[in-house]
């Protein structure tokens, strides 16, 4: 600054301090006259009554909104996998080496594979790599078990056409040629496979007939079977991972510490488009993943863009067409939208579901949808990868062409529980039957060895049960402890897929989980909270015999409206049972039931009774 402009700067100080003394004065003679005046008035009328102001009222404090008093209930599970006649154990390959693919497998099926009313078994395996010793001679078998109705199963791989070596991860069940009886697809690390069930506990392998082995070289991983153009027949999406190979992998040297040998990054390999076959009715497909839309490529390098774990159908605009929402892993999310010509357009980001809310992409691993809330909005939940939290997109927009979604499970209280596990097998189920879908994940994570690099991390994981309170709870969703679902829920594992039945017929759902490298684990619904049920399987006739697809809405006493989806693809690379279960919680009787068939076609069942298995076959209309 200089010489003059401080002298101006100065001149102005003294200026303002003279105009605030003289306002100060002023201030001074006005409170002196007010006192005078006032006190005149005190002796003049002093013996004159004096109005007394009354005292203000308190200010009122906004009132907090009063939410229904909740008692969170004990739905214990018990752990029956050896009791029930369960050996499995899956073998990942892993032998030193830190092979990626050996953390991902683990999935597997409730399926009726000899249709005795029943839900059946299939552990899905991986095998040892060849170029180890002993691979060859322990080759590692899937394993199919029989139920007896009562929840014990019984091995009967054996020349089942299970029996066979490859690096299997997961499956998709379905009657590809709506013969009566359910085909199984297995996706695999190389070329896939596909089982015609011919009956008796029989599987003929017809994967080069019906033209949906892949390449050789594809790492396959969730796969469903579901009539994307309502043509009456299941046709199949198959999701890719990356493209892998054993020396691409150990060439880059990963490590957790700069010593340890670690598992790699997916960042660090190339994508892999996923798959989509068209039935011909005969159970003969035709790939018509290109022209389809469903092969999005990097926009700046052309490569494929896609590194996908899990998929799912819902019909997220319904329009009466199945969409096709995929979870990437460390890439976007994909939403193909169904169009007219029988086409997909990708609208992930448009409808919100691509990333998280800070626009990042995330580890996706296993997912599922539901309407948890008993409305028109579908929500979308999706396991992410360690101190990632479960997205749970909810739509806002439901039945606008290209819906909206926003992730809210920070609000609903999933988030913050969830952060710390890696989480990969997601459902969607009714475990207490009280007409709300809760929330299981089976989360484990990728190293044996991470918890030496981060405190917070184990190998193995507790499952998680989320509680859903209702919507009108501040936390929608409460994370229950071992004393609320029992030490043998909570056990930790290293779990992947998961899938959900019931296995013993008593209404309630049980659970498998899938394990990397070990033992699953059988766990059967215990809850005794004396709420009703009713369970409903479909019979297509003109639409899918198995009505995958279907939408079925029930209406309750009290006018509320239940809705559930016959859609087995959920989880990660695994598969439900067919049947749909719908907790009715104390309601003892159900108004009517309305199933809308692939298609379009609406059939109304009135008043069925309550705590039985309903099975409706499609009603032809008459020409």
């Amino acid at each position: 600054m200089n010489e003059e402009s401080q002298s101006q700067t100065e001149s102005e100080e003294i200026q303002n301090d003279e105009i605030v003394g003289k306002a100060v004065k002023w201030s001074l003679l006005l409170l002196l006259l007010a006192a005078a005046v006032g006190g005149a008035v005190l002796l003049l009328g002093g013996n004159d009554e004096v109005d007394v102001a009354e005292e203000a009222p308190p200010t009122a404090i906004p009132r907090v909104r009063d939410r229904p008093q909740i008692e969170i209930p004990n739905i214990p599970f018990t752990e029956v996998t050896a009791d029930a006649g369960i050996s499995f154990r899956h073998q990942n390959g892993a032998a030193g080496e830190k092979l990626l693919p050996e953390t991902m497998g683990g999935g597997g099926a409730f399926l009726d594979f000899d249709n005795d009313g029943d839900q059946d078994l299939l552990c899905v395996n991986s095998r040892s790599w060849n170029w180890t010793e002993g691979g060859s001679e322990d080759p590692a078998f899937s394993a199919l078990y029989a139920n007896d109705g009562n929840g014990n199963f019984t091995d009967v791989t054996a020349g089942s056409g299970f029996d066979r070596a490859l690096y299997g991860n997961g499956c998709a069940c379905g009657d590809i040629d709506n013969d009566g009886d359910v085909d199984v697809f297995l996706s695999c690390l190389g070329s896939n496979v596909l089982l015609r069930n011919d009956g008796a506990g029989k599987f003929s392998d017809i994967t080069n007939a019906a033209g949906v082995g892949g390449e050789e070289t594809a790492w396959s991983t969730s796969c469903g079977f579901v009539d994307i153009d309502l043509d009456g027949d299941l046709d199949l999406f198959v999701c890719n991972y990356i493209q892998w190979d054993r020396e691409t992998d150990l060439g880059m040297n990963f490590t957790l510490d700069g010593k340890l040998r670690a598992y790699g990054r997916p960042t660090d390999f190339r994508g892999a488009f996923p798959c989509l076959y068209l039935n011909d009715g005969t159970g003969v497909f035709s790939d018509h993943s290109e022209q389809s839309g469903v092969q999005v490529q990097d926009a700046n390098t052309g490569a494929p863009m896609a590194k996908s774990l899990g998929v799912i159908f819902p019909d997220v605009n319904a329009d009466g067409y199945p969409d096709i929402m995929v979870a990437n892993d460390t890439v976007q999310n994909f939403l193909f939208l169904s169009q007219p010509d029988g086409t997909f357009v990708e609208s992930a980001a448009l409808s919100g579901v691509a990333y998280d809310n800070a626009g990042a992409a995330r580890g996706a691993m296993g997912l599922d949808y539901g309407c948890f809330r008993n409305s028109a909005a579908i929500g979308i939940a999706i396991g992410n990868f360690a101190t990632e939290m479960t997205a749970l997109y909810v739509c806002q927009t439901p039945g606008t062409a290209v819906p909206v979604f926003r992730d809210e499970a920070v609000s609903n209280g999933i988030g913050p529980v969830t952060r710390t596990d890696l989480k990969f097998g997601v459902l969607f189920v009714d475990a207490d039957l009280d007409g709300r879908q809760d929330l299981i994940e089976n989360n484990g994570h990728l190293e044996e060895d991470i918890q030496l690099i981060q405190s917070s991390q184990r190998y193995e994981q507790a499952p998680h049960l989320l509680w859903n309170c209702g919507a009108e709870q501040e936390n929608e969703f409460v994370m229950l402890t071992s004393e609320q679902t029992s030490e043998d829920f909570r056990r930790r594992m290293v779990g992947r897929g998961l899938s959900a039945a019931d296995i013993d017929g008593d209404g309630d759902i049980d659970l498998m989980l899938f394990s990397s490298g070990g033992s699953p684990r059988l766990l059967r619904n215990d809850q005794q909270l004396g709420n009703h049920w009713l369970r409903i399987q479909l019979r297509g006739v003109t639409c899918n015999r198995d009505a995958i697809g279907a939408e079925i809405q029930l209406q309750l006493e009290d006018g509320s409206i239940l809705a559930r989806s016959v859609m087995p693809t959920r989880s990660y690379q695994s598969q439900v049972e067919l049947p749909v279960t719908f907790g009715l919680g104390k309601s003892n009787q159900v108004q009517q039931l309305t199933i809308t068939w692939p298609g379009g076609q609406q059939q109304l069942v009135s008043s069925p009774a309550v705590d039985q298995l309903l099975v409706v076959e499609q009603q032809v209309p008459a020409e």
